[in-house]
């Protein structure tokens, strides 16, 4: 019998092709297609060349949802004249997205170059580059920010990449945030793109510590969201009048629990923002 197919191939409206999960019915980068979106959403709103050219040390990224690894190779192909060291952690539950993203690597393009590179990591969870190396930490993302016997560095920069609330709520709740919020190193200025632009997880990351800021467009979307361990990363942060715009939406409350669900902010989550030093 024919395993059933998780993944298939889809053509954008731009021509460029990308990957769909058949499970969670979405599509990975799907205006403008991976590498265009990578691109825009990490590489150049991390400012990602410019660090890495005056970082003393190793650079840690984190990638939040590996996914068919799109973010990763356009992180690849950027730094690829630069000597920075750099060390690449991958979180996913499986490899399977990038496994058949390497099968159709040929009308995907975003591999090109890196090929060897993708097809080590793919066969070992482990690879190495000229500058560095690229891991998978495989498990569950939240369970894995809570435990604290897992050792892991603190990032400098990360991709998060994982299904939308609605499909995957258990990765956009309040204590997962949190949880990553208390890895991250106060001395060690870390940057966090994401896709989203709602007001329920700008709430989210603001109550879980970060700084919080407007994204740059990717083509989908008009706006992104950046969060950071430090204001002065942010180019255009929230300001004040914002948090009128929170108080009177009726999706602003976190998630407390992996359950997706609509509510306007709480009276507690309220008076916290208040005392945010973001707007104070």
């Amino acid at each position: 019998m024919e395993p059933i197919a998780k993944y298939e191939l889809v053509r954008l409206a731009n021509g460029a092709y990308s990957v769909r999960s058949l499970a969670e019915k979405e599509t990975f980068h799907p205006v403008v297609g991976p590498l265009a979106e990578a691109e825009a959403l990490y590489v150049n709103q991390l400012k990602l060349r410019p660090r890495l050219a005056s970082h003393a040390g190793q650079f840690v990224i984190w990638d939040v949802g590996l996914g068919a690894a799109a973010n990763v190779m356009a992180i690849l192909r950027a730094s690829a004249d630069l000597s920075c060291s750099l060390r690449v952690i991958s979180f996913d539950r499986t490899t399977e997205a990038l496994g058949f993203a390497l099968k159709n690597s040929q009308k995907l393009k975003y591999f090109a170059g890196f090929e060897s590179v993708a097809s080590q990591f793919m066969q070992a969870g482990r690879a190495s580059f000229a500058r560095g190396n690229w891991e998978l930490c495989a498990g569950d993302f939240p369970a894995l920010m809570r435990d604290r016997s897992v050792a892991l560095p603190p990032p400098d920069a990360i991709l998060f990449d994982a299904f939308s609330p609605a499909m995957n709520p258990a990765m956009w709740t309040a204590s997962l945030f949190a949880d990553l919020f208390r890895r991250l190193d106060p001395l060690r200025p870390c940057a966090m793109p994401t896709y989203s632009r709602s007001t329920m997880l700008r709430v989210t990351l603001l109550l879980a510590g970060f700084f919080v800021g407007v994204g740059h467009a990717t083509g989908e979307k008009e706006q992104t969201t950046i969060a950071a361990n430090s204001r002065e990363m942010l180019e255009e942060p929230l300001q004040p009048a914002w948090l009128q715009r929170a108080r009177k939406s009726r999706s602003a409350e976190p998630l407390r629990e992996p359950v997706y669900r609509q509510a306007p902010l709480s009276q507690a989550s309220w008076d916290a923002l208040l005392q945010h030093p973001q707007f104070r």
